[in-house]
């Protein structure tokens, strides 16, 4: 039976769904922006072998507003964990969720596995873009920054209630552009929205994709591969995202970086392993749930 709850992390509440059964736990982390109700249809698929756990970061969904810190964010999974009294659970997540995996492997060594769905940083290095002409490297990437600039500027906005219906409308167009189930998308939509003194506002706040954003950027992943001490699986995608796509060379040399990383870190840490989902971009979640959870499945099984 689907439980829906908050879980008392400390210094914030964070909302949790737990998918229930005795099979072997998994936490299930959704990407910057997003929240629990993005993975529902991936959690589902799961569910034969698992017990599915989603949960909303902080800042995000239903969960409360902190300041945004590796540590913190691994303190809420942990929290969540002892709650429920998950032993020794996986942790599969998504983009930034992903993020959160490889470091609760990192220093988790008793974890049965640990799942990266392309939880890696974005783009924001020349010298990270084989391929591409480093003056172009450089120009794109201001070019992407100031793309970046504007959707921050947009979020945490107040949305006048008369914009709402035509807002759930163009989320509904999406979710159908996508293939994705409607009545999900709707949800994460929704999850995401918060109603304080007659006002309602987009989560999570400017101040909070700032500090992710922040952390992103900053983020080395070659050293957490390198010392991984627990099995990890990373999974890349293969093309772009349709608002990628005047990008293309940028992302096109960002995942033959990601490639080049992955491939180096699994030649030296046996630990370690990827793979490239055919014809997926990073909504390969919502481009292909059942897919994802029979790899999530199989190597966990394995790994085990």
């Amino acid at each position: 039976m689907i439980n829906d709850r908050l879980v008392d992390a400390g210094e914030l509440p964070i909302a949790v769904r737990d998918f229930g059964g005795d099979a072997p736990p998994l936490v299930l982390l959704h990407g910057a922006g997003g929240n629990l109700a993005t993975l529902t249809t991936v959690a589902r698929a799961l569910r034969p072998r698992h017990r599915v756990v989603t949960m909303d970061l902080r800042g995000h969904g239903r969960s409360g507003d902190g300041p945004w810190s590796w540590e913190a964010a691994l303190g809420d999974i942990a929290a969540v964990a002892v709650h429920l009294g998950l032993e020794r659970p996986a942790v599969v997540g998504h983009s930034l969720g992903g993020m959160l995996a490889a470091l609760w492997g990192q220093r988790h060594p008793e974890a049965p596995g640990v799942v990266s769905l392309d939880g890696c940083p974005p783009p924001s290095r020349p010298d990270r873009l084989p391929g591409l002409d480093p003056e172009k490297a450089a120009g794109e990437l201001a070019r992407l920054t100031q793309v970046f600039d504007a959707m921050h500027a947009g979020m945490g906005r107040t949305i006048p209630a008369e914009e709402l219906p035509d807002l759930v409308e163009r989320e509904q167009m999406a979710a159908r552009d996508m293939g994705a189930n409607e009545k999900v998308w709707i949800e994460g939509f929704r999850r995401n929205l918060a109603h304080v003194d007659g006002e309602t506002t987009t989560r999570p706040s400017a101040a909070t994709a700032g500090q992710l954003r922040e952390l992103m950027t900053g983020l080395d992943l070659t050293p957490v591969y390198a010392a991984m001490p627990c099995p990890l699986l990373t999974v890349l995608p293969t093309r772009s995202l349709p608002e990628e796509e005047p990008f293309a060379d940028l992302y096109a040399a960002h995942r033959r970086f990601l490639t080049d990383q992955v491939t180096a870190a699994a030649r030296a840490n046996p630990r370690v392993r990827y793979l490239q989902l055919h014809d997926a971009s990073h909504a390969m979640v919502i481009e292909q749930p059942e897919p994802l959870a029979q790899l999530i499945g199989d190597f966990l099984a394995s790994a085990g």
